[in-house]
């Protein structure tokens, strides 16, 4: 117990309100309230520092992109639906997976190969796979597409991983509950869909 302590005690407290806050996010996003995008945007905003700081790179870019997708989501969520009110969960068609799936991995490949060569980056393709996963999954959340919560399943994954390489700690519990959340998340928009 006291080693548990220990190791939570020097959890960074700044880390810790990110975390939070990104938790919230998720938790609102879930039940389609529009207020999970200011959560996000504080959250990205610490999480912009953090990731710089451990030379994450892409993670760094793209917590700018979550910035600039927490403004839009706000609004689309409130004000991009039919006659300008809220917005309604939708489907993608196979195609549109398909090429989300190939414009993630060309430009994983692409940024991990400039990232391995002109940085220090530690994994260069792992920043670059979850960086360019989650523009996408972002977008498809802010247009409110059921499927980013599948997307996530395999992101929030591969961010456990890379936060813990990264000493995260609190980010890699994050990531953790994300999974359950992004579980629940997949099937109460689902239900939305019929209802």
């Amino acid at each position: 117990m006291q080693a548990l302590l220990a190791e939570l005690s020097a959890w960074s407290p700044v880390e810790l309100i990110a975390a939070i806050l990104a938790l919230a996010y998720l938790v609102l996003a879930a039940r389609q309230n529009y207020w999970c995008w200011p959560c996000a945007l504080v959250s990205t905003a610490i999480y912009l520092w953090l990731f710089f700081e451990r030379a994450l790179y892409q993670q760094s870019l793209l917590q700018v992109f979550y910035i600039a997708m927490a403004i839009y989501g706000w609004w689309h969520w409130r004000r991009g639906g039919a006659g300008d009110g809220a917005l309604a969960v939708s489907r993608w068609q196979p195609a549109q997976h398909a090429a989300a799936a190939g414009l993630v991995l060309v430009l994983t490949l692409v940024t991990g190969w400039l990232e391995a060569r002109f940085t220090p980056a530690p994994f260069p393709y792992l920043d670059a796979f979850t960086t360019w996963g989650s523009v996408v999954t972002t977008w498809m959340v802010a247009r409110k597409v059921l499927e980013n919560w599948l997307y996530w399943l395999v992101v929030d994954s591969v961010m456990v991983y890379l936060s813990y390489v990264a000493r995260l700690p609190a980010t890699v519990l994050l990531f953790v509950i994300y999974l359950g959340i992004v579980v629940a998340g997949f099937f109460a928009w689902r239900r939305s869909l019929y209802t």
